[in-house]
């Protein structure tokens, strides 16, 4: 069996969309639980306040990942041969 079977692969831009879906989502949920502020819970709090927290580190994420990539970028040139 090849392993191409088992390969998962992802684009920038599908990572970056599936971002901003989520970021959405996220921000969709605050003002509907801000705009009935009789409804929140400390419960619906916390668990906003944890989805918030799993948004900061994936954008972290894209963010270290971006750095790397500009990273390997660079030192490529860095080290290309001038003839």
């Amino acid at each position: 069996m090849s392993a191409k079977g088992h390969e998962a692969s992802i684009t920038f831009k599908t990572l970056i969309q599936g971002y901003i879906l989520a970021q959405s989502a996220l921000v969709k949920r605050i003002r509907s639980l801000a705009s009935q502020i009789s409804y929140a819970t400390p419960g619906k709090f916390l668990l906003l306040q944890f989805q918030m927290s799993q948004i900061t580190q994936v954008g972290e994420s894209i963010s270290n990942l971006i750095s790397q990539v500009n990273t390997v970028l660079m030192n490529s040139i860095r080290n290309q041969n001038v003839k």
